[in-house]
């Protein structure tokens, strides 16, 4: 039965979507690379669960979490599942001369599924597309004045972040299909600012030229799901997930304005419009495959893969203008509950997962290759308070990544790539609930 707490408790949830928008905007620590295109994309590699298991779980059912990853999958949710994470990450930022070590913490994601009969399930969610989030120096040579130096100072921060809603229907008897309609939204700011070094000059102006972009479009996907049981203790499942490419409509501000080294407006100067125009950006078409093995009770092995073609991406940016490359991405991972049902042994209900990833990076500077890997683990921890009818688990995941190399680009004493290892912890609560119960009389 659907009491008056439990209205409040969604009308809550509905809310916190919408206003959460902003806070997903936030990055996780400076990265340069993510200066390039939207920023570092999240792709759709799924919440808490997903992440400690080497982020696979296309083909991977569920019934305790929100598997936002593969809409299909949502007719395996017996009950009304609320569900948000929070993200905290270290990371090292280095090159070939240079380190610098940066931590920040940002809402990873909010979901709310709905059964909403035995065949048929929905979501609604919050969650990052990508983030931007870097503060970058180069010092060059002034053509013509071997006494003087060109500083540049590159700073940009914002994102994108996509609120959905999926749905999964169950076809035949081992088939599921689902889909999403997603929103984008989000604001990128991005600026460099130019000044000259010039021997016996103690005081520096900069020349700062800023860029505002606002985006916001749909977005959609397609899913499938194929379960074969071979044996009473062996299931097979096989899924695909298409995103669409996608057109989003950008706004453009810029401005340019004269700062002091302190970042501060230049007295009896005033910030200059150079532009205000339209435009739109192509988001690329991402698929995936995915696999898994389970045996219904208390464990699953996953692998999954992902192409996502960014080399057709078309920017509308002036700052932040460089091709990109397509990419790839393959994972493996699993979970194991030594006795779910275990009554005397806490841990024994405790979940257990790990999984590894690798990636190809989107940048490939001179045509150097760049890639993502990472080791991930984490814990899914029951509350003792569980009822057939409602629970509580907290999950824990982490990972530990390499992005990039410090291998120079112009052989040695040259500029070289950038290197950036990670530690990054989430931690999500999970609440399901039977909303919906008919009440019969004895």
């Amino acid at each position: 039965m659907l009491t008056t707490k439990k209205l409040s408790g969604a009308l809550l949830t509905a809310a916190a979507t919408l206003l959460a928008g902003s806070a997903l905007g936030q990055g996780l620590g400076n990265s340069p690379y993510s200066r390039i295109g939207l920023g570092d994309a999240n792709g759709n590699y799924g919440g808490v669960r997903q992440l400690g298991m080497g982020g696979t779980g296309l083909a991977a059912p569920n019934t305790g979490n929100v598997n936002e990853l593969n809409p299909a999958l949502l007719v395996y949710a017996p009950r009304t599942t609320w569900e948000a994470a929070f993200s905290a990450q270290v990371k090292t930022v280095r090159n070939a001369a240079t380190s610098n070590r940066s931590g920040t913490g940002t809402l990873g994601y909010l979901a709310l599924a709905v059964p909403l009969n035995k065949r048929w399930g929905a979501a609604i969610g919050l969650k990052p597309y990508s983030t931007v989030d870097y503060q970058a120096t180069t010092l060059g040579s002034v053509n013509n004045d071997p006494t003087s130096q060109a500083y540049r100072r590159y700073n940009g921060s914002g994102g994108l972040s996509e609120a959905y809603l999926a749905t999964g229907i169950h076809v035949l008897r081992d088939f599921n299909i689902g889909g999403s309609a997603s929103y984008l939204f989000g604001t990128i700011n991005q600026s460099v600012g130019t000044a000259i070094i010039a021997p016996g000059i103690s005081t520096q102006q900069i020349v700062v030229d800023n860029e505002q972009l606002r985006y916001s479009d749909f977005l959609f996907r397609a899913a499938a799901h194929y379960r074969h049981q071979f044996s009473k203790d062996f299931n097979l499942n096989l899924a695909a997930v298409q995103t669409f490419e996608g057109r989003l409509k950008a706004n453009r501000q810029r401005t340019t304005e004269q700062q002091e080294t302190s970042g501060a407006i230049t007295p009896g100067t005033t910030t200059v419009q150079l532009a205000s125009d339209d435009g739109y950006v192509t988001t690329p078409a991402l698929t995936q495959l995915g696999l898994s093995l389970d045996n219904g009770r208390n464990w699953s092995f996953s692998v999954d893969a992902a192409r996502q073609q960014w080399s057709k991406f078309r920017t509308f940016s002036i700052v932040s203008s460089a091709p990109l490359s397509d990419t790839w991405r393959v994972s493996t991972g699993g979970e194991f509950t030594p006795d779910p049902g275990s009554v005397e042994h806490y841990f024994q209900r405790v979940t257990y997962r790990a999984g590894l990833s690798l990636a190809q990076m989107p940048y490939a500077p001179l045509g150097s290759r760049l890639y993502d890997r990472a080791v991930h683990w984490g814990f899914a921890f029951p509350l003792p308070t569980a009822t057939p009818l409602e629970s509580t688990v907290i999950s824990l995941a982490f990972l530990y990544g390499v992005r990039g190399n410090t291998d120079f680009l112009y052989g040695n004493g040259g500029t070289s790539n950038v290197q950036e290892k990670y530690v990054r912890v989430q931690v999500g609560a999970t609440l399901s609930n039977r909303w919906f119960i008919k009440r019969r009389l004895q």
